[in-house]
């Protein structure tokens, strides 16, 4: 049996072992933040030459200047033709529904005319140039490609860079036909802090970029926290998490697998299911121990699901959404008859998968929605990855003459209160250009 916590609501000390569970921050290496700090003002300052040095380091890839590095159009393209022809069918139809998915968030600029004649809207544009972050140390992701890609290009992103490291100097073919399926401009075969450095400060090779989005290790995590402000960025991703809630009559294999599946991403991944029915908790058990020897990744499985996974029996399944919440997982299975009766009671979660067939797994490749998404009970504050991400905001303001009139003496008040006379008088002034002239005596030349 794979040695998993065990966790009841009933239990008197409940609250604090969930609270345990689900505290992240302390299994963080606390060298991370000093290694991290010291790459980026390296990066920074050295530019090419210090990517160069981290990429021999840590890589273990030589290469004489980073332009080596990027990797040309024509290789991307030939890529896609390497690949089996079902597994470039998969991308493209991939691609192809989450660009349809994305294609509804896109918002559009408007404008109103207010009662005083106030002319006030917003103007949405896309940002100029953003960065891809794609994860290449323990697996390839060409879905990462698509699910960061994608979103960017419909919003109408005028140029997207792809950093991914390749350990060893091997390259994806599945990686890099993804770029190609989803337009990726450039793409450079470097990783870690040091790619997140380059694409927040530039190089004399690698532009600045606007955003940095894609998840990453913990350097990668650690590094896009350190260059927030400097550039924008999607989020801090934490290890991957799935919370499944089941009533117990979904086939427990099923289950089982849809916790093996979250747990095989790495030793810190997150897989919980919670239930009422206590003869459900021992059958996903069993099955886990009966499946585990099967699976080629077997030993993350068994790490991630003994150090931060849970078997959680509840009262009920609206004491289930409540746990839910508490959690606010990146992925949530309800995996129960009538899963819509369940769906008000949600307020936190970053992907909510409805019934029985609706595996997480789906939405990781080819639902449609955006498999970025909030971890570490960040989506009690965060949304998934999209459009919005990759789109600003301006507010349009205009003000004729009647309206200034009026706005002015508003303005002036508040002005005044706050102590701030020239603002008052900015708005003054603007008050008297529009005040009528007063009517002149004819006969004695005086004002009225």
């Amino acid at each position: 049996m794979i040695p998993i916590r065990r966790l009841a609501t009933t239990q008197p000390d409940f609250d604090a072992r969930l609270a345990e569970l689900l505290a992240f921050e302390s299994v963080q290496d606390p060298q991370v933040e000093a290694t991290v700090t010291a790459i980026l003002a390296d990066v920074k300052a050295r530019g090419d030459a210090a990517l160069l040095e981290y990429t021999r380091r840590f890589d273990r890839v030589e290469a004489g200047s980073i332009a080596a590095l990027e990797v040309p159009r024509a290789d991307l393209k030939l890529a896609a033709k390497r690949i089996p022809t079902a597994t470039r069918a998969a991308l493209e139809a991939a691609a192809g529904r989450v660009r349809a998915y994305h294609r509804k968030q896109v918002a559009l600029s408007w404008r109103y005319r207010d009662a005083i004649g106030a002319e006030l809207g917003q103007r949405v544009t896309a940002l100029d140039r953003v960065g891809i972050y794609v994860p290449g140390g323990k697996a390839a992701y060409p879905s990462s490609v698509i699910m960061n890609a994608v979103p960017a290009q419909v919003a109408g992103v005028r140029e997207i860079i792809m950093v991914v490291p390749t350990p060893g100097g091997a390259r994806s073919d599945l990686v890099l036909a993804a770029a190609a399926i989803c337009g990726v401009d450039r793409v450079f075969a470097i990783g870690g802090a040091q790619a997140i450095a380059a694409l927040a400060y530039g190089t004399a090779t690698i532009p600045a970029v606007d955003k940095i989005v894609g998840p990453g290790n913990a350097y990668v995590a650690a590094a896009k926290r350190r260059v927030f402000g400097v550039v924008g960025i999607d989020m801090v991703a934490g290890p991957s998490e799935v919370v499944v809630v089941c009533d117990g009559k979904t086939e427990a294999d099923w289950i089982a697998m849809d916790l093996f599946a979250q747990a095989e991403h790495d030793e810190l991944a997150q897989a919980i299911l919670i239930t009422p029915d206590a003869a459900f908790l021992d059958a996903v058990a069993a099955s886990m121990a009966r499946q585990l020897g099967a699976m080629p990744r077997r030993a993350v499985i068994a790490a991630a699901l003994s150090r931060r996974g849970a078997l959680i029996r509840v009262r009920d399944l609206r004491e289930a959404c409540e746990i839910v919440n508490r959690i606010a997982p990146e992925h949530l299975e309800l995996s129960v008859n009538k899963p819509d009766s369940l769906l008000p009671r949600i307020r936190h979660a970053g992907a909510i998968f409805l019934g029985r067939e609706s595996s997480e797994a789906l939405g990781d490749y080819c639902a449609g929605p955006n498999h970025v998404l909030p971890t570490s009970r960040t989506a009690r504050f965060s949304s998934p990855l999209g459009v919005y991400d990759f789109q600003k905001r301006s507010s349009v303001i205009r003000i004729p003459r009647k309206a200034a009139a009026k706005l002015g003496k508003l303005a002036a008040v508040l002005a005044r209160g706050e102590g701030l006379t020239a603002h008052a008088m900015s708005a003054e002034y603007r008050m008297k250009s529009i005040e009528p002239p007063r009517r002149q005596d004819a006969t004695k030349g005086k004002s009225r």
